[in-house]
């Protein structure tokens, strides 16, 4: 008798898949929560730290997400052994969505920008993955849904489903985890939690979340310079469209699916120098580099912090480091490429180095 999707039972190859994936989890250690050194917010009794997601096995973020997606698509009967995966993305998901596609032994095919950091393309490459490249970042979703058709696959389509995949199941919900870690601290629980938009889904879980748990806590959204989310919070018109962003990882030409504006309490438009100084100061901050979107939102924690001390407020400000600054050398972390794409960072680097020495 043929089965339907809502009688596959988890034997054979599917309950395989999940009880790999499962034991990918299992493996994994939780990621730090590490304390940013800057004693004059500290002495005004503001505290700003960073959840360093740059550890995970595929190093960003995304490896929360890719396993959510994986195991929501695989419960829902879209995707069974053999099926090929396709998706769309600027290169993180990718990355992480290669990584548990080659764990399941199914063929991936991932649709990016021509922008996208070679570091990137090599890392998918790596996995056994194929990259189709569009010349623009919203073609990537026809693109992909076409290919998925071609090949008789499935395309995983990050931005309609990463805040239903991500929300649904307890032990990856990163939100949870955050507060966890705080338990001990000076202000346990955040006033603000800072968090880029790429998908949406990061920032409607952690939104959802602190209103499950009435903390008296709030999330901002920083949205980075060519982005359609801020305009979109502001006026709550899902038609609007913008050029795109230029911070790899973070924006969106089009309003996406997984962004839900009424978790989000306050949104903040940072220009593209903005973020690239901020990568810079936290770079040094750290003795280590990060990536640009996580200057994104370091500007958001410093926009922040400074108002909370001007008006005479305490608290803690949590955000993410996304992911580690290596996979932008030739990009974001060349002087010479930051001139010719965005222009003279210097002014931006003055302003955000100010606000970190205040």
């Amino acid at each position: 008798m043929q089965q339907t999707p809502s009688s596959i039972s988890c034997g054979g190859w599917l309950g395989s898949a999940i009880r790999r994936i499962e034991a990918d989890y299992q493996r994994s250690a939780d990621t730090h929560l590490i304390p940013l050194p800057l004693p004059a917010l500290a002495a005004a009794g503001i505290d700003l730290y960073l959840k360093d997601e740059s550890t995970h096995p595929t190093g960003s973020l995304k490896h929360r997400l890719a396993r959510s997606l994986f195991l929501y698509a695989l419960c829902n009967g879209w995707v069974r052994e053999g099926t090929t995966i396709v998706e769309a993305s600027s290169g993180s998901t990718a990355v992480s969505e290669a990584y548990f596609a080659r764990l399941l032994g199914l063929p991936f095919i991932a649709v990016m920008p021509r922008s996208t950091s070679p570091e990137k393309v090599a890392q998918i490459a790596f996995y056994g993955a194929r990259c189709h490249f569009v010349d623009h970042a919203a073609q990537v979703y026809e693109e992909a849904r076409a290919l998925a058709e071609q090949t008789g696959g499935h395309y995983m389509d990050q931005f309609t489903y990463a805040e239903r995949a991500t929300d649904w199941r307890g032990n990856n919900n990163i939100a949870e985890s955050m507060f966890q870690q705080m338990a001990r601290e000076r202000h346990p629980v955040p006033a603000w939690i800072v968090v880029g938009a790429g998908t949406g889904g990061t920032s409607a879980t952690i939104g959802r979340y602190v209103r499950y748990r009435c903390h008296d806590t709030q999330v901002c959204v920083p949205d980075p310079e060519g982005s359609v989310f801020s305009a979109y919070h502001r006026t709550g018109d899902a038609t609007l469209t913008a050029t795109g962003s230029r911070i790899e990882g973070i924006g969106r030409p089009r309003v996406e699916p997984s962004f839900v504006r009424t978790l989000v309490d306050r949104m903040i438009e940072v220009p593209n120098l903005d973020s690239v100084a901020a990568m810079h100061a936290l770079s040094a901050l750290l003795g280590r580099k990060v990536g640009p979107s996580t200057g994104t939102n370091f500007v958001g924690m410093l926009a922040i912090a400074r108002e909370m001390r001007a008006a005479g407020q305490q608290g803690s400000i949590l955000s993410l480091l996304c992911d580690a600054g290596e996979r932008y050398l030739p990009s974001y972390h060349d002087a010479a490429w930051v001139q010719s794409a965005f222009g003279d960072v210097g002014p931006a680097q003055q302003r955000i180095d100010a606000l970190v020495a205040q």
